[in-house]
């Protein structure tokens, strides 16, 4: 099951089948696969994730944390700043980071835990032991980073799934991004707080989820329209269940992420460039 913070256990499912001529290609560098086939492989997403360079910065709050930064090939481009599920900073979304520098982003990986793992005990601990004002000021600071860099423009977009899509809307809360993705993540945050925002915020939200449910979302929809943001909010439900996008995980919909993708990358696109 999941909280407000996680994902619960995720039994196995049937593998995404892709063929052997297209992974000897893709891991040989001569072919592309869809995000979907890359992330379900561990062979492919690691060999993705090899393109993302480790990063590491001081924080205003001056802690010195590690993350990841994929950059597209023209320059300077606008940045989308990631955040990982409860498994930690793995190579899944290191991957997608790949992708987006494909598409022309710099995509950069914030690490909230400073580890991974496949394990949900292992995995409510992280999330148990996170200091929450110390994931604010490392948030904040990547946010300010993205702005700052020298192949980026000023343009930040956030993007997060499940624990970081919580964490996609609590950063653009606390630091001005020009547009905001939240896949099913907690976003149980009164007016006061969300007047705040700057930018559009896009939800992606399942109707079978039981934890980020139609209560919270509704509740949400009411404190955007109470901070006057109400037409700054992009929701869209699908008929799945948590974690729909995920395609290593039993609830995955491989129409649903699709189709969320896409409606991921044309508000970056809109927002954005």
């Amino acid at each position: 099951m999941c909280n407000l913070d996680g994902c619960g256990d995720h039994a196995k499912m049937p593998p995404l089948v892709v063929p052997e001529t297209d992974r000897r290609a893709f891991l040989a560098g001569l072919a592309t696969l869809p995000l979907a086939a890359v992330l379900s492989d561990r062979a492919l997403a690691q060999a993705a994730a090899a393109k993302v360079e480790t990063v590491t910065m001081t924080t205003m709050g001056n802690r010195k944390v590690t993350g990841a930064i994929a950059k597209p090939k023209q320059w300077p481009a606008p940045s989308v700043v990631l955040v990982h599920e409860w498994w930690g900073l793995n190579d899944q979304i290191k991957a997608v980071a790949a992708e987006l520098a494909d598409m022309g982003y710099v995509a950069i990986c914030v690490d909230l835990f400073g580890k991974t793992t496949t394990d949900p005990a292992v995995a409510k601990e992280m999330i148990s032991a996170l200091d929450t004002e110390a994931a604010k000021d490392i948030m904040a600071s990547w946010i300010y980073w993205a702005r700052d860099l020298e192949e980026s423009t000023d343009k930040v977009a956030t993007l997060g799934w499940c624990f970081g899509g919580g964490w996609s809307l609590r950063a653009s809360v606390i630091a001005p991004v020009n547009a905001t993705i939240i896949y099913y993540g907690n976003v149980d945050l009164p007016a006061s707080e969300l007047q705040s925002l700057v930018g559009p915020v896009l939800g992606h939200f399942a109707e079978k989820d039981q934890s980020i449910n139609k209560a919270m979302v509704d509740k949400f929809e009411a404190a955007m329209k109470e901070a006057n943001k109400a037409d700054d909010l992009t929701v869209y439900w699908y008929d799945a269940d948590h974690a729909f996008a995920n395609p290593t995980g039993a609830r995955y919909d491989a129409a649903d992420a699709k189709l969320a993708w896409s409606r991921t990358t044309d508000f970056l696109s809109t927002n954005l460039l």
